[in-house]
């Protein structure tokens, strides 16, 4: 029952990113992950006579797992994890006893996920799912006083016993601007394996070994992590302000450029605005049109949305340099007509611009 409750949320999530635009990232990248594991109690069955049928009381631990997977640049990821997850056992139940051990776990999962833009360049949505193979290492030992008609007994169980596993996972991802490849991640994951593990037996009333099996293990992860990309372009470096070369009469152009993600003025851009509205002064125009651009990282609403913002910034500055606010027209034109010719999701400094064309 839980795993189809599990694989019936994740198809319901799986339809959410059919209405969000995919992450781009392409290519190689290794991620870690660390936190608290909380697993559910394990059912258990022994030939012993004193607990025929009992359940494991478990305690949670700390869980940890490593990855390498392949971006496809359509959102869609897919990965190779190993990991490792600590299960202490305190308590069985059925009869008085004393137990302590554990059922630590450990295995080999293949993921796929699927990550989403949702229009904040700082936070991205991901859930996936993944199937595999998860080895469970028993160790417990069991006291239990003499309850008439059976006297105290004591058992020690062991072993390492594998078998199918399979997770649903979901996450935020939070990439760092100063380190360009580099996210922070926090995820939760469900976990289970399926069918029953047979662990050998030894106990203090029969000298013959007898058997002592546990059904399916489920696991409640949460974890926090790092992710690195290996081809993400660096930013690059502030780019200076440049004025360009006047258009030939009667208009006159000067580009003024932004860093990414970024609609604010350097000093070096107010001295351009300033020479514009200057220039505006020694010559008769019609009208000043102040266009707005953006690279092709991000969505094309986020893009149009600054485009518009650093066009603003410039109208601002014009007025506050003398020019009437009736003189200037704004417009933006979010990651079309590009200065130097990218495809998607490219972090060009040339093409986070805005033109200001006296007419």
């Amino acid at each position: 029952m839980r795993f189809r409750n599990v694989v019936a949320t994740l198809a319901l999530l799986l339809g959410v990113p059919l209405a969000a635009q995919a992450q781009p990232i392409q290519g190689l990248y290794i991620g870690a992950g660390a936190g608290y594991n909380l697993p559910e109690n394990v059912g258990v069955k022994t030939k012993a006579p004193v607990s025929p049928r009992a359940e494991l009381v478990t305690q949670g631990g700390v869980v940890g797992l490593g990855s390498i997977g392949y971006g496809l640049g359509n959102g869609f990821r897919f990965e190779l994890e190993g990991d490792y997850r600590q299960i202490g056992v305190n308590h069985i139940t059925s009869q008085p006893n004393t137990t302590s051990g554990s059922l630590n776990t450990y295995g080999v999962m293949a993921n796929v996920l699927f990550d989403m833009d949702i229009g904040v360049p700082w936070l991205y949505p991901y859930i996936g799912g993944g199937a595999g193979y998860t080895w469970t290492n028993m160790n417990l030992n069991i006291f239990s006083p003499a309850s008439p008609p059976f006297p105290a007994a004591s058992a020690h169980n062991s072993g390492t016993q594998g078998s199918f596993g399979y997770q649903a996972i979901a996450g935020l991802s939070f990439p760092l601007p100063s380190l360009p490849g580099l996210s922070l991640t926090a995820e939760y994951r469900f976990m289970g394996t399926a069918g029953d593990r047979t662990f050998n037996s030894t106990n203090s009333f029969s000298p013959v070994p007898t058997t002592y099996t546990i059904h399916p293990q489920y696991n409640h992860s949460f974890l926090f992590g790092v992710r690195y990309a290996f081809n993400v372009v660096p930013p690059a470096p502030a780019a200076a302000v440049v004025q360009a070369v006047p258009a030939q009469a009667p208009a006159r152009s000067y580009l003024v450029f932004f860093d990414w993600d970024k609609a604010t003025l350097t000093d070096r851009a107010r001295q351009i605005i300033k020479d514009a509205a200057d220039n505006s002064t020694k010559v008769q125009y019609t009208r000043i049109e102040v266009n707005g651009y953006t690279d092709t990282s991000g969505t094309p609403q986020y893009n149009q949305g600054l485009s518009v913002r650093r066009a603003k910034a410039v109208q601002a500055e014009l007025v506050r340099d003398g020019v009437p606010p009736n003189a200037i027209t704004i417009q933006g034109f979010g990651d079309t007509h590009l200065l130097v010719s990218t495809g998607p999701g490219v972090r060009e400094p040339q093409n986070r611009r805005v033109e200001i064309v006296i007419r």
